[in-house]
């Protein structure tokens, strides 16, 4: 298998949309449990090595976790106390995998309840009433989280260089990417939010200091993309040069667009993230007058 998988997002658009479901249920759970961290850092999902997870969430009765193991095919409850449970990854609707998972933390001593409803898409159909979400393939959700862990080792190293207050390489299940946060330290003008189903309170809180961003999700291209963006977004921004040739400002979303094709297909993948992650920032930080860090 190529170290970078190769995944066309019309191939598996309804497995994606459906998994986007099941990780909103997944991380909803560890919100519930988790204590609160700045910018919603506590409700992320992480790159594990056999898929994503919740990491150790703290509970009464010690610490659970939460894994989508995506080598099984199956969602992995566990918790300090040897308490086990699982939950088939396979064509089932969301309704389904919902009343599973809940059943299956009760079963382990980890009784849940979120609120019942996804976050940052529309329609925002209940969990528990989602019929028309019902598709998984193994294979396609397979290279996906082989094409996170690819984005995470690069993204990784590249956070491993600056010295200034930074996020964690974490994947947000509201808009299923995984991403990356530089800080400068200063305070930012109040976000005006503007994502579906989502509190305009949530975006002013991961946005309440002035950032640069970059990440990848299932979108924004045929494989999907590599984003970079600024806030604020400091003027010229948009026509400041960055690497490699391939990269694009899109005007719509407000960001840089890197094609995940662009990097698979480069000569060195490594070099051509790198080049778009460090380029990108280089922008935020030259046109913003961020302190030297």
């Amino acid at each position: 298998m190529s170290p970078w998988p190769r995944l066309r997002v019309p191939d598996w658009a309804d497995t994606k949309d459906t998994l986007h479901m099941w990780m909103q249920i997944v991380g909803k759970v560890r919100m519930a449990h988790a204590p609160f961290v700045n910018h919603w850092w506590h409700v992320t999902l992480y790159p594990s090595a056999r898929g994503l997870t919740t990491s150790a969430v703290p509970h009464a009765g010690g610490a659970f976790e939460l894994e989508f193991d995506f080598l099984a095919h199956q969602l992995q409850v566990r918790t300090s106390a040897g308490g086990s449970a699982a939950v088939a990854l396979e064509p089932k609707s969301v309704a389904v995998f919902y009343a599973e998972t809940m059943q299956a933390l009760e079963a382990v001593g980890v009784p849940t309840r979120i609120t019942a409803a996804p976050n940052e898409v529309d329609p925002a159909t209940p969990f528990a009433e989602d019929e028309v979400h019902h598709s998984y393939d193994g294979e396609a959700a397979q290279k996906f989280w082989r094409q996170l862990l690819q984005a995470d080792r690069v993204m990784s190293q590249v956070r491993s260089r600056f010295y200034g207050k930074a996020s964690p390489v974490h994947f947000f299940w509201g808009a299923m990417d995984l991403a990356y946060t530089r800080f400068s330290g200063r305070i930012a003008p109040p976000h005006p939010g503007g994502a579906p189903n989502c509190p305009p309170s949530v975006m002013r809180e991961g946005y309440s200091h002035e950032l640069a961003s970059c990440g990848f999700w299932p979108g924004g291209g045929q494989e999907g993309a590599f984003y970079a963006y600024a806030y604020p977004q400091p003027p010229g921004y948009a026509d400041h040069p960055v690497l490699p040739a391939e990269a694009r400002f899109d005007h719509e979303l407000g960001e840089f667009l890197l094609p995940y094709e662009a990097v698979a297909e480069a000569s060195d993948p490594d070099a051509a993230l790198t080049a778009f992650l460090e380029s990108t920032f280089a922008a935020a930080a030259t046109l913003a007058d961020w302190p030297k860090i």
